[in-house]
This record gives structure tokens, sequence and C-alpha cells, in this order.
């Protein structure tokens, strides 16, 4: 089982990026899956999250900037990041909490680096 996280990369301020990350392996079900980011010298954060039924929470500094979603055929959720300033810069990570064979845990993903900057 595992969460696989993709689509940082180099943007301009003011830019767009959007995140995927999709969950694979023996998966029964899948509750709330989330983005958190962790800038360097900085502790980890809550970005966004969403339920199995669709409700989202944000983070003060990126709502109506950001918007996350979910396609549970897929088991992946994406994060759709526009305007973005240079304090987004950080890596970011999705987590998910996975029914598998053994029983709800939290799983996290790789990470992957986003880069706000001229």
């Amino acid at each position: 089982v595992q969460l696989q996280a993709s689509g940082g990369g180099l943007v301009q301020p003011g830019g767009s990026l959007r995140l995927s990350c999709a969950a694979s392996g023996s998966i029964f079900s899948i509750n709330a899956m989330g983005w958190y980011r962790q800038a360097p010298g900085k502790q980890r954060e809550l970005v966004a999250a969403i339920t199995s039924g669709g409700s989202t929470n944000y983070a003060d500094s990126v709502k109506g900037r950001f918007t996350i979603s979910r396609d549970n055929a897929k088991n992946t959720v994406y994060l759709q990041m526009n305007s973005l300033k240079p304090e987004d810069t950080a890596v970011y990570y999705c987590n998910a909490e996975l029914e598998v064979v053994a029983g709800m845990d939290d799983y996290w993903g790789q990470g992957t680096l986003v880069t706000v900057s001229s």
C-alpha cells in the first residue's frame, strides 16, 4: 500500500500548479485525504483536507486560492493551487486514512517540492 504524489515543480508568483496523489495496493476503503506542507525550518502544517463525503477544510493562508478534490474511483486526491506566492514554497505531502487488511491506518506520500520564485 502506498501513496504516490506528483505535480510539483517551479512556478512564478501568480502561477498555478496541480498536485495529484494516488493510493494503490490492497485498500478496502479511504476515509479522509489531505495535503500538508513543510517549508525549510518550519513544522509540517495542514494545507487542506477532504472527507470521504466531500467536506473540505483549508488553512487560512490558502483559502480562496487552493482547491482540494478527490476521485474516489481512482483513489486519488488533487490539490489545485492558484495565485501561488513565494511563501507557498515547500515540500507538499499527501496523507490518507486507509482501511487495509490490518485495519485503519494513516499513510503518507513521499513529498513533492513546490517552488514559487521569479
